[in-house]
Formats: structure tokens, sequence, C-alpha cells
């Protein structure tokens, strides 16, 4: 039987635009529904996604804004979706596809939504300790290939880890990495109560900058990303 990585790996020229949708440890993981099926009018797009086991916390069919990952796997364009027990499914010998190398092959565009302070704080220090943060650390970074990809990453946390010095520096490495694009969160009233920054970049542009990166066609205008 094929193994996750085997299934990706065969998938690298299927002629389809390649969306890989990552969410982490954010209560803004909810608004990946919403996400995928706004992006159910382009019939050429593939859509994998990964998910945190912190994030998987937020879609167990809790509440009517909250599916459970089932459902979310079998959303349109949806053609898997990944957690970190999928990466060793069975032993792995010598010469056997690697999950998270076939999916940064595979993918066109990494959109990180939302990126959680926990994960923030990962990235910029190097640690890959679940299939997401292997995905990333394994990124094609080599400035000859004119077509490498970029990450696109939405932080989502409360305002006070916002405004926290620590946040400052983390973003300050993302920005200096010219294959990241960094959404900056909003203002609003956040799910635990506390006002202020720290909402993730409302979905709506999400969709616009994820459309606009991938060339695929698009009614709603974006400014441009700070």
């Amino acid at each position: 039987m094929p193994t996750p990585a085997d299934e990706v790996a065969s998938a690298l020229n299927d002629g389809k635009v390649h969306l890989l949708l990552a969410a982490s440890g954010s209560v803004a993981t909810i608004k990946l529904p919403n996400i995928i099926s706004s992006l159910e009018k382009h019939p050429n797009l593939s859509i994998r996604v990964i998910l945190t086991k912190t994030a998987a916390r937020f879609l167990a069919g809790q509440s009517a804004e909250q599916p459970t990952v089932e459902s979310l796997a079998s959303a349109p364009n949806v053609d898997g979706l990944y957690m970190d027990e999928d990466e060793w499914v069975e032993p792995w010998v010598r010469n056997s596809t690697i999950l998270h190398i076939e999916l940064r092959r595979w993918s066109h565009l990494l959109a990180i939504v939302p990126m959680s302070a926990n994960l923030l704080a990962k990235v910029t220090s190097g640690i890959c300790d679940n299939l997401l943060t292997n995905v990333i650390r394994a990124w094609d970074i080599d400035p000859l290939n004119p077509r490498r990809p970029i990450i696109l990453a939405a932080p989502s946390m409360n305002s006070m880890m916002w405004i926290h010095p620590l946040t400052a520096k983390q973003l300050g490495v993302l920005r200096d990495w010219d294959w990241f694009e960094v959404l900056s969160p909003q203002v609003k009233t956040l799910a635990c109560g506390d006002t202020g920054q720290g909402g993730m970049c409302d979905w709506n542009e999400i969709v616009a900058v994820i459309e606009k990166r991938l060339g695929l066609p698009s009614t709603v205008p974006i400014e441009e990303s700070k």
C-alpha cells in the first residue's frame, strides 16, 4: 500500500497548481474551512493540508464553526490532510519517500494560516520537531532557483504575546528571509476577551493573497503586504 509520502510524490507533475495549507495552534484555525471553500472556484487547484496536534484540537466538531478534521479532508480541492503520525506510517528504509520532503517538492506555495507564537519561535530558532516544522526547515531557499516558492505566514496570538519584544525579534528574522511573506494580524476582540492586535489577518485577504501569489484569478482587491 502506498504511504502518504508516496501519494504526494505521485502528484508532483499532475499539471495542477499546488497549495500547501498549514495551521498551528491558534483559535484562528477555525477559519480554514472558509479559506478552502473560497478557493473552490479554482478547479485546477490542488490543496494539501498540514495540521499540528494543537491545531487539530480546534477542529473536533465542537461547534458549527469548528468542523471535524475528517470533514476538512473531504472539502473541495483538498487532496490530502496530514498530521505528525503520517510521517512515520511504517518503518523507514533507504530509498523510501519522506513526507516532509515530498510535500516541499510538491508545493508551489506554503500558507501557514495561522502561525502561532509557538510556531513562530520554533521556526526562527531552527527547531523542526513535527511535520510542519520539518517542511519549513527543508524549504528550498536556493537563490539560484528562479521558481523558488515562498512561504506565506499569518501570525495569530494574544495581543500581549504580539507586543512581546521576543515577537518583534522573531518577526525580524522572518522578514530578513526573502522566502517568507508575513501578513500582519488585525486589531480585534480576541477569543479570550482581550482587545488588541493579534487576531489573524482577515481570511478574505489571505485568500486574495494566495490567489495572487499562485497566479489564480481573483475578484478581491488587496493591498501589498508590508
